[in-house]
């Protein structure tokens, strides 16, 4: 199944075709709408002359990649700590898995497996972690004993909570309708403040 998060058929293909630019689609994927933080990798691959290299991104000065993810149009509402972000996970991914994303995870013999692997990389927090466990089971066919369970609520089928569940247009617009939908009911049952 091909990868269909932006809507831009450059940025889905890398998406699709390397594991990295997806996990730093993840890392981007906070306080902006999810296109514009899985179109990100596409636009760090213009920006370094047409190829997404974590390991050059990895050997940069960290100053000097945060102004590359500046440059207008910047690839985050906040391209300063995003951008370093993104420095860290790459610097991890090099030091630590051989440059490649799916050495996170390679040797995961459960979900919860996959899950904390994830949580060992900078900016992935427990939610993220969740739904990105959720995505690789979804879409990637990582689906080691129990997945599911530690992808819980965004491992379930036929739910449409996350990135996990985008497909096409009519699971995007699924999601987006889950996500108001919670945020509502999150917002009627808040207490007002003094």
């Amino acid at each position: 199944m091909a990868t269909y998060l932006t809507g831009n058929a450059t940025a889905d293909a890398l998406l699709d075709a390397d594991l990295n630019a997806l996990l730093i689609g993840m890392v981007l994927d906070q306080q902006v709408p999810m296109e514009k933080a899985f179109v990100g990798p596409a636009v760090i691959a213009e920006r370094m002359g047409g190829t997404l290299d974590v390991a050059a991104i990895a050997a940069m000065p960290e100053d000097e990649f945060v102004a590359l993810c500046a440059a207008k149009p910047a690839i985050h509402r906040f391209p300063g700590s995003m951008g370093k972000r993104v420095h860290q996970v790459c610097r991890t991914l090099v030091e630590r898995f051989d440059g490649r994303a799916e050495n996170v995870w390679a040797d995961a013999e459960s979900g919860e497996d996959v899950k904390q692997g994830l949580l060992a990389l900078p900016g992935f927090g427990e939610e993220k972690a969740t739904i990105f466990t959720a995505l690789l089971g979804k879409q990637r066919g990582v689906t080691p004993l129990g997945w599911r369970d530690a992808a819980a609520p965004f491992g379930e089928e036929g739910v449409f909570r996350s990135v996990a569940d985008i497909v096409d247009d009519e699971s995007l617009q699924r999601v987006r309708d889950t996500k108001r939908a919670l945020k509502a009911a999150k917002k009627a049952t808040a207490t007002p403040t003094d």
